[in-house]
């Protein structure tokens, strides 16, 4: 059975006695691959687990096609992504209330102990009014906690292509928001609202020009994930290898775990540029071998094993 159906964790013992922060991959860092083979890489290379990403692949949307690929790597689901993001709209179908709970049942099945999911857009006006009585309903009655996401802010203009002509003229017939306004609502950044849970993406924070210092610092407690990345400041968002940007990525490790942080790590990179699967392999190596450096209890001596990418097919 792996690790289904055991009681969601966030921290372990290894052998040396020191606390491990689990490291995990996000099944969207290996794309064009697919899900499976997020779950060979995370096998290989030494991950503690993967965060699935649910969008229109099949495999991610079925829970016992997951269950299959955990009792075949025995590679544990620490956290499910719901299907939030422009390009799954339609994922799960087209009411983002029902996809949530759908995230949160999802985790519950798989073992995993959160569901990450960004705040609503502006257009998602009945979702958005509910979203935060929703998330505390949902944390209530699960074990599950439901880490709000900070994002950047990416203006409505900026979805005109995304959404679809048709969208965006219905959205104006309702007087929906218009391309001077950030798409999210109330704001890019959850702590303007507050919640009990967050996940701080590192990415997203050298998109938005915001030091993950600071806002590690407003999450407080409530700091439940983290989503590692770098970036360099650029206007889309960039997903590059920890330490290969300019976020001061060596200092948040020190922060977080000197301040007792009990959360997960999940690595989500843009590999979409490495030529072969070793390539690949070695990229998801590094980001690895940095966040057991600087965010996991191992420290600097932890090893994983070397990428061997090339055996796949």
């Amino acid at each position: 059975m792996g690790n289904i159906g055991q009681t969601p964790g966030v921290v372990r013992e290894n052998v040396g006695g020191h606390r491990d922060i689990r490291v995990g991959l996000s099944t969207a860092s290996v794309y064009p691959e697919n899900t499976e083979a997020a779950f060979r890489y995370a096998a290989e290379l030494g991950y503690d687990g993967v965060e699935l990403m649910v969008w229109a692949e099949p495999a991610s949307q079925s829970i016992s096609t997951v269950q299959t690929l955990v009792h075949r790597y025995q590679v544990p689901v620490l956290a499910v992504h719901a299907p939030c993001l422009l390009i799954s709209q339609r994922v799960w179908g087209s009411d983002p209330i029902a996809k949530l709970t759908r995230s949160v049942h999802t985790a519950e099945a798989l073992g995993a102990a959160t569901v990450v999911v960004h705040p609503p857009f502006r257009w998602q006006r009945r979702y958005a009014e509910g979203f935060a009585k929703q998330i505390l309903e949902l944390e209530d009655s699960s074990p599950i906690a439901v880490a709000v996401e900070n994002m950047f802010p990416m203006r409505v203009a900026d979805t005109l292509f995304a959404r679809g002509e048709a969208s965006i003229r219905r959205l104006e017939r309702r007087g929906g928001p218009g391309p001077s306004l950030t798409a999210f609502s109330p704001s890019y950044d959850p702590t303007d609202t507050g919640f009990r849970n967050y996940t701080l993406d590192t990415s997203h924070t050298a998109t938005a020009g915001m030091d993950p210092l600071a806002l590690a610092e407003r999450m407080g407690s409530g700091l439940t994930h983290i989503h590692l990345a770098d970036g360099r400041g650029a206007a889309h968002d960039e997903h590059l290898i920890p330490g290969e940007g300019s976020q001061p990525l060596v200092e948040l490790g020190a922060a977080v775990t000197g301040s007792g942080f009990r959360g997960q790590v999940v690595i989500e990179i843009n590999t979409q540029n490495a030529r072969t699967t070793f390539d690949r392999a070695a990229m998801l190596h590094r980001a690895l071998t940095f966040a057991r450096r600087h965010f996991n209890g191992a420290g600097a001596d932890a090893q994983q094993p070397e990428p061997s990418g090339a055996r796949r097919g």
